[in-house]
């Protein structure tokens, strides 16, 4: 089981490093890592581009990161099941491996020489396919955050910690909680900058061209 696992998570690497934000910005004659926060995330995509390009982006990431985690699936429904060799919980396995490497692309891109977003977008792909409740939670306290605060970064990071939480609650398999803990925490490491500023005080909020971005 070790090689479909690891095929699944190289796939989703190469489909995570897609550096969409990159390529955008690019298009519009901009080198997304030298303007505003220098990351090729979508919210800076927004503040330095405007809203269209930068939902472009947004979509574009989520839709890797859902990418990654359904290509597993997608391969059980065109070969089946490998000729009983694996069961459908496997493929549960090869789902996350898909996530992880995907949320590893998007962050260290072997495309930009190992630069890359904070992997909120790409993630939030990613679990609606594998944690379809735990995505529409977040997504909540994601919404409720931002209108509360007007911190993206601070919504990010709740967000990320409502998973394993939701996980938990909702009764997932240990593995799955187990992996949100991971993401929740590699969120959180992406944005320490974002926390000094926002101990700090100086963190930028939304609609604000100071702001940090995801």
């Amino acid at each position: 089981m070790f090689l479909p696992i690891l095929i699944a998570a190289v796939v989703g690497y190469l489909l995570g490093s897609l550096p969409f934000g990159y390529l955008v910005a690019r298009a519009k004659g901009v080198n997304i890592f030298e303007v505003g926060s220098k990351n090729p995330g979508a919210t800076n995509v927004r503040r330095v581009l405007g809203h269209g390009p930068g939902n472009v982006v947004m979509a574009l990431d989520v839709a890797k990161g859902a990418a990654a985690t359904f290509a597993p699936y997608g391969w059980r429904l065109v070969i089946g099941n490998a000729a009983g060799r694996f069961g459908p919980e496997d493929y549960g396995y090869f789902a996350i491996a898909g996530l992880v490497g995907a949320i590893l692309g998007h962050s260290f891109s072997c495309f930009t020489g190992f630069r890359g977003g904070k992997s909120v977008a790409t993630g939030a792909g990613g679990f609606i396919v594998l944690f379809p409740p735990g995505a529409l939670i977040a997504l909540v306290v994601w919404g409720a955050t931002a209108l509360l605060f007007r911190y993206v970064s601070l919504a990010s990071m709740l967000a990320a910690a409502s998973l394993p939480l939701s996980a938990y609650f909702l009764h997932r398999s240990p593995v799955l909680i187990g992996v949100s803990v991971a993401v929740a925490v590699f969120v959180v490491i992406r944005h320490r900058t974002n926390i000094t500023r926002l101990l700090a005080g100086t963190e930028g909020r939304l609609g604000q061209k100071k702001e940090e971005t995801k």
